[in-house]
């Protein structure tokens, strides 16, 4: 067959996705924070947005009245309703919300999964609160706001994400005593450097000899200024190990004598239990190495712990489900978390009135549809997201009554069909998102575990709850009695739990228990 140039004419379908639309999906996924942020960017940027506060937007009272608030911008005042309206049959049609077919559009994009699990099914009990104010004259605003009652916690006024945070950090308390023990520009130089290096627990774990070359001083000016600050409060602090920290400690209480020294040197042969070891390592008698194990237990091995350390980020909670008046849940947003953009639609319709270049019309009547596009996709994300939390609240109503024991099994197949959301968007809802229940605050994801099958064929187990009587099975265990992993199989097994060992190995291993021979150890030295 001869090869030739020829023009064929094709057909096909592709899928694209606008701008607006990747905007949408963007705002989906992103937590509180990151979405405040890139809200404050869009207010920086775009003409026609503002924020809800420092547009002094009016109570509905107000607004149902007919009172005219004035602009922000330029301190020009409101226009006539009627002029807004016919301004806003002038503006350019900005593309519709993104509703949840259209953000279903990615179902190729599926990649977030759950394990597999089985639909649960309760009776909505919970209520949620639809129908916000009414809009503000002038105004174009995410209606968000009316999705559940306007409050910040729970009914007994526990604020949800309170932060406890230490007077002073390790870091200044140490400052402050190296600006008294000397006055020497090196040492004083020399030692921030140190502060710096040591880390929560009051550990120095860089290298001395490291330290000098980066310096460009000597290892013995180094050595000395550590030494220095090996003297500070809290005791202990600077050492480069836990034999040095021990031996600060007892040196401080003048306790570290020869038999006490060859105790710490040896200190590994504690964690072993090896009673008999101790005995030969100090040359002491059975009752003379108790006492140095108290002693030395009574020590602190981590002392920087006392002062506080970097400032945690508290999680600022999404959702609230609180008790309803009816004994089911009511679930609201945290408005808090939620920023709230206003489009003028008056600042629009004065600057179109101008005559501007093509240049300038084109520029003004993309930030507008921009603006009134960012409006809509968030009210769209605060609806989309109470809808998600809504169906997770039905789905694991017994969690919230009874405790994690009655968690269910649950994936994003059997939330998506119920809110009829494809898997793709209720994975990104679900991101970075956190619920405030009475039980805790926990990360939306938290609710979909795995299920695990049940002896008698009845219902399925949920990971998590599973992982739950694990943990219960070993703190009611006895120092004489260890369970082993093949008898918490047994153990599972007659609760009707069907389950193998080697799951019940990755469980305990997820959940931080040691085997039940490090367990055995453990108790061993405790009875020591």
């Amino acid at each position: 067959m001869a090869l030739a140039p020829r023009l064929e004419l094709r057909q096909s379908q592709q899928l694209v996705m606008t701008p607006q639309l990747q905007q949408a999906i963007k705002l989906l996924q992103l937590s509180n924070i990151e979405l405040t942020e890139y809200v404050d960017q869009q207010l920086e940027e775009n003409p026609f947005l503002e924020s809800a506060k420092d547009a002094g937007e009016p109570d509905r009272a107000a607004a149902e009245g007919g009172a005219e608030p004035k602009s922000s911008r330029d301190g020009a005042e409101r226009a006539e309703p009627r002029a807004s309206e016919a301004a806003a049959a002038d503006a350019p049609d900005a593309q519709d919300a993104p509703d949840t077919d259209s953000l279903d559009m990615t179902r190729a994009d599926a990649h977030a999964r759950a394990e597999d699990g089985i639909d649960a099914s309760f009776d909505e009990d919970g209520a949620v609160r639809m129908g916000g104010d009414e809009p503000t004259a002038g105004y174009q605003t995410n209606e968000w706001a009316g999705l559940g009652e306007k409050r910040n916690g729970f009914d007994d006024d526990r604020q949800v994400g309170e932060r406890h945070t230490s007077e002073i950090s390790l870091r200044e308390h140490l400052n402050d005593q190296l600006k008294v023990a000397t006055s020497d520009p090196q040492a004083l130089f020399v030692g921030a450097y140190i502060i710096d290096l040591i880390d929560d627990a009051g550990y120095f774990r860089d290298d001395v000899a490291d330290v000098a070359a980066r310096l460009g001083t000597e290892s013995d000016a180094v050595e000395e200024t550590l030494r220095l600050i090996q003297t500070f409060e809290p005791i202990g602090v600077g050492a480069r190990g836990l034999k040095e920290c021990l031996s600060l400690q007892l040196k401080d209480r003048d306790r570290l004598d020869p038999a006490m020294r060859a105790f710490v040197d040896n200190i590994e042969l504690l964690a072993k239990a090896d009673l008999k070891g101790l005995m030969q390592a100090t040359k002491s008698d059975e009752d003379d190495v108790r006492d140095m194990i108290a002693e030395v237990r009574a020590l602190n091995p981590k002392p920087g712990y006392a002062y506080g350390g970097e400032l945690v980020q508290i999680v600022t909670p999404d959702v609230f489900v609180l008790k309803d008046a009816d004994g089911g849940w009511k679930v609201e947003l945290n408005n808090d978390t939620l920023p709230r953009v206003l489009v003028n639609k008056h600042y629009y319709a004065k600057v179109s009135k101008d005559k501007a270049a093509e240049k300038d019309a084109s520029y003004v009547q993309e930030q507008f549809a921009n603006a009134s596009w960012l409006a809509k996709s968030l009210d769209q994300r605060a609806r989309t997201i109470l809808k998600v939390a809504e169906e997770i609240v039905r789905q694991q109503d017994a969690f919230l009554a009874y405790g994690v024991k009655h968690l269910r099994p649950l994936n994003l197949r059997a939330v998506a069909d119920a809110i009829e959301m494809h898997e793709s968007t209720v994975s990104r809802v679900t991101s970075n998102k956190y619920i405030a229940t009475p039980r805790g605050i926990f990360e939306l994801k938290y609710f979909f575990t795995a299920s695990i099958s049940s002896k008698s064929g009845g219902e399925a187990h949920s990971a998590e709850a599973v992982r739950h009587r694990i943990k219960e099975l070993v703190a009611a265990e006895t120092p004489d009695a260890v369970l082993s992993d093949d008898k918490l199989v047994e153990l599972l097994g007659q609760d009707g739990i069907e389950i193998a060992r080697r799951t019940v190995a990755k469980y305990r291993e997820t959940l931080g228990i040691p085997s039940s021979v490090q367990r055995r150890r453990a108790a061993l030295r405790a009875a020591i």
